[in-house]
């Protein structure tokens, strides 16, 4: 009886981390994502404090498909060898579409702001560095709110962080009725209350 002998679906293959030298690694040149230093330099606070979590993805040749801001960061740092995923097996029509879509995705994800807040809250609360989220001062500022100061210009609110936050307790529901009762209890207790499906 014949092997069967055609590959797995890339879905269904295991991956492999290799761990590479940096200077393997090169820019692929017409990459059209660019990085800032100020990104760069949340990137690396975030290798620093959490590790390099997400590897690399570099064609045999290491070119790198994914990760430029990642390795950038880590020569920032003086990192010596990173993870890297290798494309062995892709043309080089999927890993140039994949360098724009592995960029794009990430792009059109959006923000639940009420749980951004409550979870930004509670860790600023926590005493949590929330450069470490990616998040700017600025960013903070347009989320939470800011005040003007005396010359009517805005200002950050340092205190405007916790201050604008509302409080909420999550409840998860075993049907849309029972989640309907709930609902309706609370809002005759004269608690305040909404209804999300998640």
């Amino acid at each position: 009886m014949a092997k069967n002998t055609t590959p797995k679906p890339r879905s269904e293959r295991k991956l492999v981390i290799q761990h590479w030298l940096i200077e393997q690694l090169k820019p692929y040149a017409r990459n059209s994502r660019t990085h800032s230093p100020a990104q760069v330099a949340a990137i690396a606070k975030s290798i620093e404090q959490f590790g390099f979590t997400n590897p690399v993805l570099a064609a045999e040749d290491g070119t790198i498909i994914a990760g430029h801001g990642r390795v950038m960061a880590a020569q920032s740092l003086g990192i010596k060898t990173v993870p890297v995923i290798v494309a062995s097996d892709w043309s080089e029509q999927e890993r140039r579409a994949y360098v724009i879509a592995d960029n794009k995705l990430a792009l059109d994800a959006g923000w639940d702001e009420e749980l951004l807040k409550l979870e930004l809250g509670e860790l600023a609360g926590a005493g949590v560095d929330l450069d470490l989220t990616g998040f700017s001062e600025a960013d903070l500022n347009k989320l939470f709110g800011t005040v003007e100061d005396d010359v009517g210009a805005k200002a950050p609110d340092t205190s405007a962080q916790l201050e604008g936050l509302s409080y909420s307790i999550v409840i998860r529901c075993d049907n849309e009725q029972h989640q309907n009762k709930l609902l309706e209890d609370l809002e005759q207790q004269g608690i305040k209350a909404e209804a999300l499906i998640s």
